[in-house]
């Protein structure tokens, strides 16, 4: 039995894990086993919308169960406390844990340079409960600054620093401008007395960026309100203020986003390290003191071949490696060759506020700059992608609602366009009005096979029949026999002629005709059993879709059901303008209107609880929560 064991549940392990569960999915002697001290992965790149109020707490949180659910990971919640690399242990308080493979991705935490009172008297950003201890501070300086009556004091509880220009820094200064804002209208506060500060000891923020970005970025902060203090020489921080120089600003809220270090473990580790405790790999991301002991992540101190630096600390750089480190142990176990780990970096995206981004991305030669709309767009892309990896649509689905469907205050990329909410029992009467018509349709329909089965009245004539006169004639039969066949031709012509069919553009046209004449028509122009079955299919459909609008259940289904046939029917060229309603009203309901007054607001829960237990949906996350 070989043991890989993983340490740290986060961007690096979480993904390594998933890929080497794939690899040796088949393989029954060989463990895998993550190790992490929270049940949770968390997204650490989301959790400045989590401290300024823009998502939900459990946006930021996964649950590890979840993430391998049916699969070959086995999830050990302990903190791991020291390493023997000669025994191949890792040694919690309760017990050890034995390995032959060791992936160490236990990330970073923040570092503070030596600052006198820096770690003692700032707040950080590096879990998700740093988010929630930092979202309550906040709340709480407004609420006293609203009842303090010293002016002094109450100046201080409405500042805000966030030290820091990088990444972290901006995206969080910036949503705490739209939080203030949000703040300010529940407290009762002017929001020129609020304060906000971002400062970085380099000579300007966002140093990755291009110059054009970071003017950009500079900009939509000033617009916001908030002061770029650069080159900042911060030698103290207290309870009360930061001190840059001579310069004293009083603050009873200070962030450190400043920068970050190896993990406290990770710096007991008897290992080479640079780097701020950074663990030295060679190009298989092996340890260069441990050949079967793995980096992955924040944890990599490695330059590749032509660069001058090492890798840098980001979510990608944990993303390519995963895969690298996994089919390397996977190799080994194999007696296989191992690959070399080349990352080529698509570029950075940095969000300031719920409505505007820089991004510099593309290929690693070929960059491009983005701004507003379209470098929000391409960082939820890129988010979505990334979840859909871990926690497929369960993930994403619930990423949707919380940055566009479910946001308060109009804070998307998208504004409050897509979140503006009506309750459902405005739809009741449209839900039973269109259930009724669909249904009065099919009985209508439904009495004319029991009629005559073998009439066709859903799919026009063939082109290919034997002549107009014979087609002619069965219209007529159809119409009334006592007629003779010319007069009844004319009639049925007239009657075409005066229900006038929504226009079908050529090409759908001539597919249509192509997929009929294939089902639907014989080599002599006759219908086809086929032809029978559909049209007796399409008046049951409309019969039952009807039925089930009206008493709302499945509600959601059978708008869409709707929209299919009504789409259908213009398709065939027998439309008559009043589809579009029908098409409006379907698109309208799709939106829970069962969930008023109908059978929905009872089956769809208890569906939901047992679709949930089903593996193969839990296995591929083909749920919501």
């Amino acid at each position: 039995m070989k043991r890989i064991v993983l340490l740290g549940g986060g961007y690096g392990g979480v993904l390594t894990a998933k890929k080497l569960a794939k690899k040796f999915k088949k393989n029954s002697d060989v463990e895998i086993t993550l190790i992490d001290r929270n049940p949770y992965h968390t997204l650490l790149t989301e959790l400045h919308e989590v401290a300024a109020n823009r998502t939900p707490e459990d946006a930021v949180k996964i649950e590890l169960k979840k993430i391998f659910e049916g699969q070959k990971v086995q999830v050990v919640l302990d903190e791991i406390r020291h390493i023997d690399f000669t025994s191949k242990t890792l040694e919690s308080r309760k017990t050890k844990y034995k390995y032959d493979y060791l992936v160490i991705g236990t990330g970073c935490k923040p570092t503070f340079f030596g600052i006198p009172g820096a770690e003692e008297n700032s707040f950080t950003l590096w879990s998700y409960e740093d988010a929630i201890r930092l979202k309550e501070q906040i709340r709480e300086m407004f609420g006293e600054a609203a009842k303090e009556i010293d002016p002094a004091i109450r100046k201080s509880k409405l500042s805000f620093v966030v030290v820091g220009a990088g990444f972290t820094g901006v995206e969080l200064v910036g949503e705490m401008a739209e939080f203030r804002d949000e703040l300010c209208k529940e407290f009762f506060i002017d929001p020129k007395e609020v304060r906000l500060v971002v400062a970085d000891m380099a000579p300007k923020i966002l140093p990755i960026l291009p110059g054009k970005l970071i003017a950009k970025s500079e900009k939509r902060l000033a617009r916001m309100g908030v002061e770029v203090i650069t080159s900042a020489k911060i030698t103290r921080v207290d309870s009360q203020a930061v001190i840059m120089g001579d310069e004293r600003i009083p603050a009873q809220t200070i962030v450190w986003t400043a920068g970050v270090e190896g993990s406290d473990l990770v710096g007991t580790l008897d290992v080479q390290q640079q780097g701020r405790k950074r663990i030295v790999t060679n190009d298989k991301l092996q340890s260069v003191d441990h050949e079967n002991v793995y980096v992955v992540g924040d944890n990599i101190f490695y330059i590749p071949e032509g660069e001058e630096r090492p890798v840098p600390q980001m979510v990608e750089n944990a993303e390519q490696a995963a895969p690298v480190i996994a089919h390397n142990i996977h190799a080994d176990v194999t007696n296989q060759p191992k690959k070399s780990y080349k990352p080529g970096f698509h570029g950075t995206m940095v969000c300031i506020g719920s409505h505007y981004g820089v991004a510099n991305v593309g290929l690693p030669n070929r960059m491009f700059m983005m701004s507003g709309f379209m470098a929000l767009f391409a960082k939820h892309f890129i988010n979505m992608f990334y979840l859909f990896t871990v926690a497929g649509f369960n993930k994403v689905w619930s990423y949707m609602m919380h940055e566009f469907f479910h946001v308060h205050n109009r804070r998307s990329f998208v504004g409050g366009h897509f979140s503006k909410r009506s309750p459902n029992f405005w739809l009741l009467p449209l839900r039973i009005y269109v259930g009724y018509m669909w249904l009065s349709e099919g009985l209508e329909k439904l009495w004319k096979i029991i009629d005559n089965p073998s009439r066709i009245f859903l799919i026009p004539a063939s082109p290919q029949a034997a002549d107009a006169t014979s087609a002619a004639s069965q219209a007529v039969d159809a119409v009334a026999k006592t007629v003779d066949a010319q007069s009844a031709a004319s009639a049925v012509t007239n009657a075409k002629d005066a229900v006038e069919a929504l226009p079908v553009p050529h090409f759908i046209t001539s597919i249509m005709n192509g997929f009929m004449d294939l089902f639907f028509y014989q080599s002599n122009g006759d219908y086809t059993v086929l032809a029978k079955v559909f049209q007796t299919g399409m008046v049951l459909a409309e019969i039952t879709f009807g039925i089930l609008l009206i008493i709302g259940l499945f509600t959601a289904l059978s708008s869409v059901a709707t929209i299919a046939m009504g789409i259908m029917i213009w398709c065939s060229g027998m439309a008559p303008y009043e589809m579009l309603w029908y098409l409006a009203a379907g698109v309208a309901l799709i939106g829970g209107s069962g969930s008023v007054f109908g059978l929905d607001y009872y089956v769809l829960p208890w569906l939901k609880k047992h679709w949930k237990r089903i593996p193969i949906v839990r296995r591929w996350y083909l749920y919501t929560d």
